[in-house]
């Protein structure tokens, strides 16, 4: 039985544009996950963008999606104009109440790591959730006009996920 994997940043503009790192590669996540370079290379755009992996949330869509040297970078739009819920959603990113991304997905291949989590190789992605905190501690919001408060939330997170391992 395949199972949905959620994992993850981002900015926001008024007009509903977001763009950020969805995973960043080279370190694990809470559980000790990490996933390798190449893993999403079978996405397959556009990929729904939910609200907390929540499948009755739809609220846009991600348009672009391109793996770097840094992680999995996304642009994608909420749809603002038409659905009540991404203004709401739209209006929490700004205030900083949302502050992160978080990717959906299936394992394909993926080995155990040392002390604990996998290498995962190769995934289908199956949607990125806006999320307040993201299983991804190094989750970051990349720009947004309101993102002040947000990028000192996401920090303050990373700050607490780093002490509870040690």
């Amino acid at each position: 039985m395949n199972r949905v994997e959620l994992k993850a940043s981002f900015g926001i503009d008024d007009a509903g544009m977001i763009s950020g790192t969805a995973w960043p590669f080279g370190t694990p996540d809470r559980v000790g996950d990490m996933i390798e370079k190449g893993a999403f290379a079978g996405a397959s755009l556009p990929i729904p963008m939910l609200f907390a992996h929540d499948p009755a949330e739809p609220i846009g869509i991600w348009e672009s999606a391109t793996e770097t040297e840094a992680g999995l970078e996304v642009r994608g739009r909420l749809l603002v104009d038409t659905v009540e819920r991404a203004r709401e959603i739209r209006s929490l990113v700004q205030a900083g109440a949302v502050t992160g991304l978080s990717i959906g997905f299936m394992t394909r291949k993926a080995a155990p790591r040392k002390g604990g989590g996998r290498n995962i190789s190769d995934l289908n992605l199956v949607e990125i959730s806006l999320v307040t905190i993201p299983a991804h501690p190094g989750a970051r919001i990349t720009a947004s006009k309101d993102a002040t408060a947000a990028i000192r939330i996401a920090e303050a997170i990373t700050r607490a996920a780093v002490a509870l391992r040690t």
